[in-house]
């Protein structure tokens, strides 16, 4: 009994320590498994970029480091593993060594009987079994927990923007926008992209920003749905500063085309539902004839059951530009954001998305950002924006009378056609 009392301690000990050593362990697992996924979703996302740089190798060997450091880290969390069940087994046997020792000399000495030896020997088997139940539970439950404690650090991050806790709706938008004094950097210390910008734009106005890369055009827009705070100055969306809005109702009014556009894995139908899911399937397919791609569609085996692949690989560029054209036509909101939405097209194509995109634009508030001069012509005004703030503003034929930044950007594309 003694020498069981005494084991009990260091049985205790040894589980605590080597406890936090597969702690430790599995936590190195984790850290090195998210970096070997992330390196494989690099890869595959740009296997087209590294087959034409014929960096294959390249990427192999990158691939090859993190799965090298998490194959390190899984034998360190094995060898924690094996040590834990390799000391408890050896308590258990040393144990059961020395209760058979003393045992024995005690039954030399008549102490007691061979009986009581064999029968505390079996009650030393029962205390032991929960002991070595509880060491494999230890090893499941450490292994667990250090997943657990992984999804957790990710499910805690704090947005950086949250509501106010007297945020208001968004009610019957008619799409006024207006910055006051506005400045912005992305990072404190940084040079502002923004600086004590003033702008207003009326309501169902096309605005077209242009101007060098880097001038902050795009920030300036992804600043109204708040994906950025301001570090100085107001904006106002139908006279409400966009802070006293709730999020959730300042974005639902708000819809945003970019250059790059993404599509879940999933059916044509589910990718322009996204735009409102509350919608029918009717609203979809009315949605896909104003965006003009109904008809492609309809062409299809499958029709809007057609899978687009991952991120719609099996689509071209302008049929993925179109259905998210479409998404928005089914959302509907009164603010449209155009991000180089026709940059990356060929000029077939672009005439086609720039007839779904003004016709998406009538009777809305429409910011447009564009390299192409071409597809903003018709807009009803032009901003210049520069990284010294907005230096020319008017229609197409004013700025062009007036022979400034916006001449002279226009003359470096259409030198041909100004001749």
């Amino acid at each position: 009994t003694l020498i069981i009392y005494a084991s009990i301690p260091l049985i205790i000990w040894f589980t605590i320590s080597k406890r936090k050593k597969m702690a430790n362990s599995f936590r190195r697992v984790r850290r090195e498994i998210a970096d070997v996924n992330a390196q494989l979703e690099n890869s595959i996302s740009g296997v087209r970029v590294a087959k034409s740089f014929t960096n294959e190798d390249y990427e192999i060997e990158k691939f090859d480091i993190n799965n090298n450091l998490y194959k390190e880290a899984r034998k360190e969390s094995y060898k924690a593993m094996a040590e834990f069940a390799a000391g408890i087994g050896l308590m258990t046997n040393i144990l059961n060594l020395l209760v058979i020792s003393v045992g024995g000399y005690f039954v030399h000495l008549q102490y007691i009987s061979v009986g009581d030896l064999f029968a505390y020997i079996l009650y030393v088997n029962f205390f032991m079994q929960p002991i070595r139940r509880l060491a494999d539970f230890i090893q499941q439950y450490q292994e667990g927990m250090t997943g657990f404690e992984r999804f957790m650090e990710v499910m805690n991050i704090e947005p950086d923007i949250v509501d106010k806790e007297d945020a208001i709706e968004l009610k019957d938008v008619t799409g006024d926008i207006e910055f006051k004094d506005v400045s912005f950097s992305y990072t404190n210390g940084e040079d502002r992209v923004l600086s004590n910008l003033n702008l207003k734009i009326e309501a169902g106005k096309t605005i077209a920003i242009v101007g060098p890369s880097g001038g902050g055009k795009t920030t300036l827009c992804h600043l109204i749905p708040r994906f950025y705070e301001v570090n100085d100055g107001v904006i106002t969306v139908d006279g409400i500063d966009i802070k006293d809005i709730k999020l959730k109702s300042l974005r639902e009014n708000i819809g945003l085309v970019q250059q790059d556009v993404f599509l879940f894995t999933g059916t044509i139908a589910e990718n322009i539902g996204y735009g409102d899911p509350d919608k029918s399937e009717e609203d979809i397919i009315e949605a896909a004839k104003k965006a003009r791609i109904h008809d492609f569609i309809m062409e299809l085996p499958n029709g809007y059951d057609t899978y687009v692949g991952e991120k719609g690989v099996k689509l071209s560029g302008g049929q993925k530009q179109r259905i998210s054209i479409a998404r928005l036509f089914l959302k509907d909101p009164p603010i449209l954001i155009l991000d180089e939405a026709t940059s990356a097209l060929d000029n077939e194509t672009e005439i086609l998305i720039q007839e779904s995109l003004e016709e998406l634009a009538k009777n809305r508030t429409t910011l447009v950002i564009a390299h192409r001069l071409s597809t903003i012509k018709n807009a009803d005004e032009i901003l210049v924006l520069t990284n010294e703030g907005i230096e020319e503003r008017g229609s197409h034929k004013k700025l062009l009378e007036k022979d400034g930044m916006y001449a002279y950007l226009y003359n470096l594309q259409f030198k041909d056609l100004v001749s």
